[in-house]
């Protein structure tokens, strides 16, 4: 605390030699002046006395015969001064702090976290929508408003928190889990789901475990179409419906479907070739606006770019609205070429192994399949008729409403 004092008030290292320095630092006690860190270096002694106690020093010295000299000042006043001297810098220090606390008002990162089936771009499109952005004012977010319009918009999410940690926004939300069924298959929530087709197609397969079929082997559905429902009808004894007991639907069900597929490869091609020239410019950005730094027309006719920028960051979540970074300019010429036979055989083989993969990752099998392949100077066209079979089906809530409970009417007593 002492050391703060002396720090505001502002002191003063001092060398002091002559005739007597024992008899100076005894009078200064009787002085009520302060002296401390009293070094002796044999021929002169240094010592830390205040600014006001330097300037009473004077007729101690001259009655006492000893001379001082100022070795290093130290303490606000003296940095006041100094800084009054550089104006320069003391104006920008203050436009600086300005700035900080100016732009520390603002929004300029957005985190989204715990989302899984909605991305992160509509979730963004969404705030965006809702006047939620970077560069806005923290004061214009209504956070409780946002949280409620979050949940009501979107029926996947069950929970939202929206928080500010400096200048980033955190948007925590959990989404819906499908509906509880018991070992039953029966809803605990009271609601049923109908299985439906998710394309058009011929039923070629069907095993139905919960639920009641809507359609046989061998028909035809469209695509929306009913094909298991989850409400099973209990029946009066006079084979009405007394009310439906809503299950989630469980079957395996497989639809067989036609498509057609033609692939196209030219004999002739361009090539890209890179020269090797190549250079690296640096880019500023500010905001939604980016400058290079270079003041000539970039050189090449055809050339790629690739650019490496990172946000200006001086906390964990506080971030300021520039960027940095570094934009890699590369010079290339396209050349005509044309493919082999044996490279024309090799990319239609390709073509077609990526169709094959691509079915087999949706689970798609091929029943049955016809390939050509026709040739002539300029192309080469791979054309495929196919039956493709898959388990084409969705879970939808059960389009079927419970039965209406009619009141009991009593008989009327006979007179």
């Amino acid at each position: 605390m002492l050391h703060w004092i002396q720090y505001i008030k502002g002191y003063v290292t001092i060398k002091v030699w002559g005739y007597s320095v024992e008899r100076l630092l005894n009078l200064c006690g009787n002085h009520d002046i302060l002296v401390w860190g009293i070094k002796d270096h044999g021929d002169y002694h240094t010592m830390n006395i205040s600014v006001r106690g330097f300037f009473a020093l004077k007729p101690l010295l001259k009655k006492t015969g000893t001379r001082a000299a100022v070795l290093q000042r130290y303490g606000l006043p003296f940095f006041v001064s100094k800084m009054c001297r550089r104006k320069i810098f003391v104006i920008g220090l203050v436009a600086c702090m300005a700035f900080w606390i100016l732009t520390s008002g603002y929004i300029w990162n957005i985190k989204i976290e715990g989302n899984f089936a909605l991305t992160e771009d509509v979730l963004l499109d969404y705030l965006e929508s809702q006047g939620v952005h970077t560069a806005m004012k923290k004061s214009h977010l209504k956070i409780e408003d946002l949280e409620r319009a979050l949940r009501e918009d979107y029926d996947l999410i069950t929970w939202t928190s929206v928080q500010l940690n400096g200048t980033t926004l955190l948007v925590h939300i959990k989404e819906n889990e499908m509906p509880e069924y018991d070992q039953t298959g029966q809803s605990q929530t009271g609601e049923g789901m109908d299985l439906v087709a998710s394309r058009s197609g011929t039923v070629s397969y069907i095993i139905t475990r919960s639920g009641v079929p809507q359609v046989a082997l061998g028909d035809t559905v469209e695509k929306g179409d009913i094909l298991v429902s989850g409400a099973v009808p209990v029946y009066n004894e006079d084979t009405t419906v007394r009310k439906y007991q809503f299950v989630k639907s469980d079957a395996d069900i497989i639809l067989r479907y036609g498509e057609d597929i033609c692939v196209e490869k030219n004999i002739a091609y361009e090539e890209k070739r890179y020269t090797g020239e190549q250079e690296d410019i640096w880019v500023l950005g500010a905001g939604d606006k980016e400058w290079s730094l270079r003041f000539r027309k970039i050189p090449y006719a055809a050339y790629d770019s690739s650019e490496e920028k990172k946000q200006v960051q001086l906390l964990d979540h506080l971030y300021l609205p520039f960027s940095y970074g570094q934009k890699t300019v590369r010079e290339y010429e396209i050349i005509e070429q044309k493919h082999t036979e044996e490279e024309m055989k090799t990319l239609m083989q390709e073509e077609w192994d990526k169709i094959i993969s691509t079915l087999e990752e949706k689970g798609v099998q091929i029943a049955e399949k016809n390939v050509t392949i026709k040739k002539n100077d300029t192309e080469w066209v791979l054309t495929a008729h196919m039956q493709l079979e898959e388990s084409a089906v969705e879970l939808v809530p059960t389009s079927t409403e419970p039965v209406a409970e009619d009141p009991i009417q009593e008989e009327a007593p006979v007179e």
